[in-house]
């Protein structure tokens, strides 16, 4: 299923488990493996023209400055390029010992723009990338980049929170977040995925309401997800909850410690919103990595197939 793998690099704690955690799905899976690195040397140039006033009268006549200009921007992009290389070089390293054919990829300009553009233009399976970055601020719980990448794509994103959880032998079952939406089973089968490879089991985790009704959808949905996940030949367990979705939803992580909580991109509720307002606030506080999910499933005699065919 995830056949071609991009992690983004920034020498960040949460940016270096990804590449670890990159670097070991890309094995299990065959998968294309790509590196990239986003650096502003274009907005160097800006900052240093915004600064022209400063320089010595010598420095201000026209030819003197264009030669000012030229240096600069040749120190400037050069500098930035090789600290570039220097993050996925460590990257490259690792995916050599595996004997794995590892892709670079360097850009010059804002970091989610170049992000976005890139994943739009190629045909990525799964992201994966840290919930926080070099530019993180003191009491962040999400960076400016990983969100609006997330708002802006359409592609299964491993988001790394833990980074304790920085391979497949870390501890800790693989949960999904079911609600019966056809997004929540999207999530269940790209948890599917992953557990085979990893050798793991499967939590499925629901939370329940006040509506007796619903209370019983959501059963008869435990049901037909365990039983897909059975099909796969996966041990799984299921677990009702109670409460605020998003709260019970962050204490079962913080308390259960799964290896992953997957999810879908938006749930039983969405409209045409790009995240759902449940994935929205477990992106900044749920105490587990997060496997976003972007494509639908539906139970039935096809996805019944598809998962008996996973076991084979």
């Amino acid at each position: 299923m995830y056949n071609s793998i991009h992690v983004p690099l920034d020498n960040s704690d949460h940016s270096n488990a990804a590449m670890k955690l990159g670097v070991e799905l890309g094995e299990l899976f065959e998968a294309r493996l790509v590196g990239s690195h986003v650096y502003a040397a274009k907005l160097h140039d800006v900052r240093f023209k915004q600064m022209e006033f400063t320089l010595p009268e010598e420095y201000k006549e026209e030819n003197e400055l264009e030669k000012q200009r030229k240096i600069h921007d040749a120190l400037i992009a050069r500098g930035l390029h090789l600290i570039s290389d220097s993050y996925l070089d460590q990257m490259g390293a690792l995916s050599e010992e595996k004997g794995l054919n590892f892709e670079r990829k360097h850009f010059d300009g804002r970091n989610f723009e170049a992000l976005v553009g890139d994943i739009r233009d190629d045909d990525y399976d799964l992201l994966i990338m840290g919930a926080l970055g070099q530019g993180a601020v003191r009491d962040s719980q999400v960076g400016s980049v990983c969100e609006r990448v997330l708002r802006r794509t359409e592609v299964d994103t491993l988001i790394v929170r833990n980074t304790e959880v920085d391979g497949l032998s870390s501890p800790g079952d693989i949960a999904v977040a079911l609600d019966g939406s056809a997004q929540s089973y999207g999530a269940l089968k790209g948890a599917i995925t992953l557990a085979i490879k990893a050798d793991k089991a499967i939590e499925i985790v629901t939370v329940m309401g006040d509506d007796k009704t619903e209370n019983g959808l959501l059963e008869q949905h435990l049901e037909a997800a365990s039983k897909l996940v059975k099909k796969a030949g996966l041990a799984v367990k299921t677990l009702s909850l109670t409460g605020d979705t998003v709260a019970a939803l962050r204490d079962y992580t913080i308390e259960a410690k799964p290896w992953a909580l997957a999810l879908g991109r938006v749930g039983i509720d969405g409209g045409s919103e790009d995240i759902g307002s449940t994935t929205d606030n477990l992106l900044r506080v749920a105490g587990a990595n997060l496997l976003v999910a972007s494509g639908s499933w539906r139970p039935g005699v096809q996805a019944e197939a598809e998962a008996t065919a996973y076991a084979k």
